[in-house]
């Protein structure tokens, strides 16, 4: 069984001013597809943080951790940047995937610059924030995800 966790990347959940639908779903499809998931975070959209936090994460060894939100077009919106800084290698057919696939949905998911890539034996995968687009685009790359961390951790070559 594979542990994961999911970050929600938000101002305004991290301040309380609402609630964090996002985290809760993606967790909860995490749960459903024997994901041992740990325990979800709301952090603001600061770049040293998410840095910090997806680092700390890596390095206890968590197999796949999710980000939600912070992928857009907004000023704030800083979570693939922060990505990049943490990974060692991108996996871009991921990203490229959930983009695909939200573009048969709605013309707006060519705007999603979320990322994924590996630190160690991790990945990273970021999602847009909203739940409806969240649990889409992971459900699109779930299927799959199970063989790559099998990959990544030498279960299988």
């Amino acid at each position: 069984m594979y542990t994961a966790t999911v970050i929600t990347v938000s101002d305004r959940a991290a301040q309380g001013i609402y609630e964090d639908k996002s985290g809760p779903a993606v967790a909860k499809l995490l749960t459903e597809q024997g994901y041992q998931v740990l325990d979800p975070m709301i952090i603001p959209d600061e770049k040293n943080k998410i840095k910090s936090i997806l680092t700390d994460l890596c390095e206890k060894g968590v197999h796949l951790i999710i980000t939600t939100g912070g992928t857009g077009f907004a000023p704030r919106d800083i979570t693939p940047e922060a990505t990049k800084e943490v990974i060692e290698r991108e996996a871009p057919g991921i990203a490229e995937y959930m983009r695909q696939k939200s573009m048969e949905i709605t013309p707006r998911g060519m705007l999603s610059r979320g990322i994924a890539g590996i630190r160690g034996r991790s990945l990273i995968i970021n999602l847009p924030g909203s739940p409806k687009g969240a649990t889409e685009n992971l459900g699109f790359v779930l299927p799959s995800l199970a063989h790559g961390l099998d990959m990544l951790n030498g279960i299988k070559e």
